[in-house]
């Protein structure tokens, strides 16, 4: 018997991509489209080819080689020009950004942006917009670098009921506090050695203050939940108020500090949130060190899974937008997207009903019946006290507790009557425990 097979040539398809922005993930996407074009065609019968690259400063970008006679600085020109397929946006910020993209989306271009900031401001509006042209709106680059996760909550996990999604998606600050738990650096320390390696901004206030993390966690809960919500419902903190002593003391009770973000949906309702937590040292997220992300997605099927790789630099963000661009085009040329279909209004849960146990940092004065007044105050208000540590400051004491899961709103008012004692000197850091 004989038989005969026919070998089918995947027919080549040139997608050519408006680049704007050239930093240093443009530099990288550039270097990566280039190095890999012809990979790119064999496994998908693409050729991408880079057509106009927008910037500010031509003359900093004539290291592009033959490249250089693409750049112009008419960013809403390459947006619209019939020359251009497919658009990428790697400026950042919120304005010119959202204009241009707008523009690119009435003009038929499907979009890859890597801007957080935006989406987490103007996300479900963008989204609706593309999908009513039929077009991709994908941003991978824009959570957690390199690391595949939106793809993940976007195709893989599309059925999977998710009840939380919770991670460390900032390296900045799990930099800074790598370097506080394994050196004793004090926090101001650890940030200027962050800033010295090049994992901080000279002006690092959205990382440390939480805003960048909650800008990502509102992305992942449009995402993992179909909800239409913003960077004004997730409530953050950051790792400024962390200290040395703080860092000591989670290491007593078995803890590693974190800044996590955390979205969750129970009962229709969506909480989502930026706060430093003690994790316990058994906990996979405990071991994330130096500028690295890591996700937790726990659902009701799948139970739980991490992700876990590099969450920012040129060359992992790269990738990501790179994934998108080879998605994105492959949709064009078949006339569909992967957007996110309609949105719903999220109904948004208060923190203050969120029940969490805590790490709370007291300094008294050091006198008989001041731990009995204090304990008092936890037991008024119906918060449980798991365990305790005391020590001598000369004169004056620290008491530290760590509470049992209890309502947010019933510690703040703890911390409220705690204030008012003429035995309480002073009120240190509040940190919620997780798994406590």
């Amino acid at each position: 018997m004989r038989y005969s097979a026919t070998v089918e040539i995947m027919e080549e398809k040139s997608v050519r991509v408006g680049l704007l922005g050239c930093g240093n993930v443009g530099k990288a996407l550039v270097g990566l489209i280039t190095s890999q074009r012809e990979a790119i065609l064999s496994r998908t019968g693409l050729n991408l080819t880079i057509q106009a690259i927008a910037v500010q400063n031509p003359e900093k970008h004539q290291d592009l080689g033959a490249l250089a006679e693409r750049i112009t600085t008419r960013a809403h020109d390459v947006v619209v020009s019939d020359d251009v397929d497919l658009v990428v946006e790697v400026i950042g910020g919120v304005e010119p950004s959202k204009e241009l993209i707008e523009a690119a989306l009435r003009s038929g271009k499907p979009v890859i942006t890597a801007n957080k900031e935006l989406l987490a401001k103007h996300g479900p509006e963008l989204f609706e917009q593309a999908d009513q042209g039929n077009l991709d709106l994908l941003f991978e680059a824009a959570v957690a670098g390199g690391i595949p996760l939106m793809r993940a909550l976007r195709e893989s996990l599309k059925g999977e009921p998710i009840r939380r999604v919770m991670g460390i998606v900032n390296g900045t600050t799990n930099y800074v506090l790598s370097q506080m738990t394994e050196t004793g650096m004090s926090y101001g320390d650890a940030l200027a050695e962050a800033q010295s390696a090049g994992f901080a901004e000279s002006d690092p206030s959205a990382d440390v203050e939480g805003q960048d993390a909650a800008s990502k966690a509102a992305i992942i809960a449009m995402v993992a939940f179909g909800a239409r919500l913003g960077l004004s419902d997730v409530t953050y903190e950051g790792i400024t108020q962390v200290s040395a002593e703080d860092i000591d003391f989670a290491k007593r009770f078995g803890h590693t500090i974190k800044l996590l973000a955390i979205a969750e949906h129970d009962n229709g309702e969506v909480a989502v949130r930026v706060h430093p937590a003690m994790v316990p040292d058994h906990h996979p997220l405990a071991s994330v060190r130096d500028s690295f992300n890591a996700v937790f997605v726990e659902g009701e099927a799948v139970g739980d899974l991490m992700l876990y790789g590099r969450g920012a630099g040129g060359s992992p963000t790269a990738s990501a937008v790179l994934g998108d661009i080879i998605a994105a085009a492959n949709n064009l040329t078949q006339s569909t997207n992967n957007g996110l279909g309609n949105l719903r209004q999220a109904s948004i849960q208060s923190t203050e009903g969120l029940e969490n146990a805590f790490y709370i940092n007291l300094e008294v004065t050091d006198e008989p019946g001041v731990l009995a007044a204090v304990a008092s105050v936890f037991g008024n208000h119906g918060v449980s006290i798991r365990s305790m540590e005391q020590e001598g400051l000369g004169g004056e004491a620290r008491i530290v507790f760590i509470t049992h899961a209890s309502k947010e709103r019933n510690v703040h008012s703890t911390l409220d009557e705690l204030s008012e004692l003429d035995c309480v000197i002073q009120i240190g850091t509040k940190i919620r425990v997780v798994g406590a």
